[in-house]
């Protein structure tokens, strides 16, 4: 599906080839091209850390589909992976969201909101893609609806959705849900299969690692 600039989602399509690295044997395996991208231009991402980042948006019900998987897989990650969740904010509408988020994470509501605003929209079917309902529904939720607001088009807040902007530029993203791990592999798609190749690039990523030194 191609995105729409008011309200869309999309699954992009994307495609390049890469040689598999040195894995466990009884590791899942997957191939570029295919079941992830390999970027042309990857992110120089150094330390012990291997980064996995969710981009996802609350109106895309793909993204709403995923996220149970990426929560299961979050709950037992590698203690060496440090997993994101970036609200994509492509177009306005999915900025506002993306607003949202952010104000709510600095108020310390992410992990109380996150998964019951994605019902919201996707199971209670409400229309929560503007800062005057947003601030309603999160104050539902028990937050501070002045200091939400007041954080809605924050320095703060504004900062991270600039870097949230850049990311998804920097590794040409057309649509939501992709995970991105170690700022060069993209994986897009919904159900269990997301994790599996996300955790198949995370051994990949590890080994990469270990044949550079």
């Amino acid at each position: 599906m191609k995105i729409n600039t008011k309200y869309g989602f999309a699954l992009a399509t994307l495609a390049s080839a890469v040689g598999l690295a040195s894995l466990p044997a009884n590791a899942a395996q997957f191939n570029a091209g295919t079941d992830y991208t390999v970027l042309d231009n990857p992110e120089n991402i150094t330390g012990d850390k291997i980064i996995v980042r969710e981009f996802f948006w609350y109106g895309c019900p793909h993204c709403y589909n995923l996220e149970p998987y990426m929560q299961k897989w979050a709950a037992t990650k590698p203690s060496d992976v440090v997993f994101m969740q970036t609200p994509a904010a492509l177009n306005p509408v999915w900025e506002a969201n993306a607003r949202g988020f952010y104000a709510a994470q600095l108020l310390g509501y992410q992990d109380k909101t996150h998964e019951a605003l994605f019902k919201a929209i996707q199971v209670d079917g409400k229309r929560l893609f503007d800062q005057n309902s947003l601030a309603e529904w999160y104050g539902s939720q028990g937050v501070d609806q002045k200091k939400f607001n007041s954080l809605y088009n924050s320095f703060a807040v504004s900062t991270k959705i600039g870097r949230s902007k850049a990311g998804a530029k920097r590794y040409q993203l057309t649509g939501v849900p992709a995970v991105v791990v170690q700022g060069k592999y993209v994986v897009q798609g919904e159900g269990e299969k997301v994790p599996q190749v996300v955790d198949f690039l995370v051994n990949k990523v590890r080994a990469e690692k270990q044949a550079s030194k």
